[in-house]
């Protein structure tokens, strides 16, 4: 089996863990992540290697770093053999082996048992044998914070654009939501191989506010085609031709507004998704509230009102919570051709299986 080497990219896999059985690895960057293919614990010498971590002490905060144990043993979990510490240090039970697959531990005959430290941008750092766990312990106490990972400050490949709507649209639109008043936004998830939405106020608070009005559409496609598209061709060579959605969002200090940290086009029925533009319509008006990176460190961004951050929905982001006031804001995604024949096609995945009716 080939060994995993420092700098390359850690595959991206969804698992269970004993408090959600859809764990989505690619939400973890930002911080240093320690996985441990073990594939089983009943073997002495790995129950040995893993006695430092019953012991406590270790450096798992999940702000700076975060370790998973990896086990495909169902032994594992119904004996308790694999330590756990919630939320610093969980189980991920790969009863498939696919995990275990992905990083390359197991070949369907043999295990291969090591530790892989990740960097805040999923990248192998560090490889070393499972049994070498005091090593590798004292490696995670060394490591700087995550911002510093690379001995400099990464910024995030985004565009800041100001001057896309000028002030009056951006009351007009807060007018609208006024107006209508906004309903509880959802996100989308994948259930049983569809694409629907789903509520957790600890994952996403806000309300969002769909404009309709014919004449504002096109108001607003015109700064978007001839503001907006020349600069993402220009920072991205990229040739949009398609907008998804006329949606006008609040975050409200009140509800404790946010949406924690999260990926654009991870389903189905967002895969075309391409760029997402966050358009501050009141930047000056609410505290809190911004966007930031997690894989390429703290640094938090907030165009001025009527200006742009753009980033590709690959990006993993978040919204910070509001602490005082109501931040609106213009959210599009962005799309070409190409992508419109993927959204097409998986328009049959989205939303629940119809239930099926008796006959008559």
């Amino acid at each position: 089996m080939p060994v995993p080497r420092p700098g390359d990219p850690a595959p991206l896999w969804i698992a269970a863990t004993d408090h959600n059985p859809r764990f989505v690895f690619s939400s973890l960057g930002g911080r240093w992540v320690l996985l441990g293919l073990v594939g089983s614990a009943g073997a002495p010498p790995l129950a040995q290697a893993l006695e430092p971590l019953r012991r406590g002490g270790w450096p798992f905060d999940v702000e700076h770093c975060a370790a998973f144990l990896v086990s495909l043993d169902p032994t594992d979990r119904e004996q308790g053999r694999i330590p756990q510490a919630i939320p610093g240090l969980r189980a991920v039970w790969d009863f498939d082996g696919a995990v275990s697959r992905a990083h390359e531990a197991w070949d369907g005959q043999q295990y291969r048992p090591v530790w892989i430290l990740l960097d805040p941008m999923l990248r192998i750092h560090s490889v070393m044998p499972l049994t070498e766990t005091r090593a590798m312990l004292d490696l995670v106490r060394r490591l700087p914070p995550p911002g510093e990972h690379a001995g400099m400050e990464v910024p995030a490949p985004v565009l800041v654009l100001p001057r896309l709507f000028e002030p009056e649209l951006c009351r007009e639109l807060i007018a609208r939501y006024r107006a209508q008043g906004g309903e509880a936004s959802g996100f989308m998830v994948e259930r049983n191989g569809r694409t629907v939405s789903a509520q957790d106020p600890t994952h996403k608070v806000r309300r969002d506010v769909t404009i309709e009005d014919e004449k504002l559409k096109g108001v607003i496609q015109n700064r978007i085609l001839t503001r907006l598209v020349p600069e993402i061709q220009k920072a991205f060579q990229f040739r949009v031709t398609r907008m998804e959605r006329y949606l006008v969002a609040c975050y409200a200090a009140e509800e404790g507004g946010h949406f924690a940290a999260h990926r654009d086009n991870t389903t189905k029925g967002t895969a075309h998704r391409r760029f997402a533009v966050t358009i501050n319509l009141n930047a000056e008006e609410f505290e809190g509230g911004d966007l930031s990176f997690p894989e390429f460190g703290p640094r938090r961004y907030r165009a001025p009102t009527g200006g742009c951050v753009v980033f590709s929905c690959s990006l993993l982001h978040q919204a910070h919570r509001v602490t005082k006031g109501e931040r609106y804001a213009f959210l599009p995604f962005l799309y070409d051709d190409a992508a419109a024949k993927i959204r097409e096609e998986n328009l049959k995945f989205v939303g629940a299986e119809p239930v099926p009716q008796p006959a008559a």
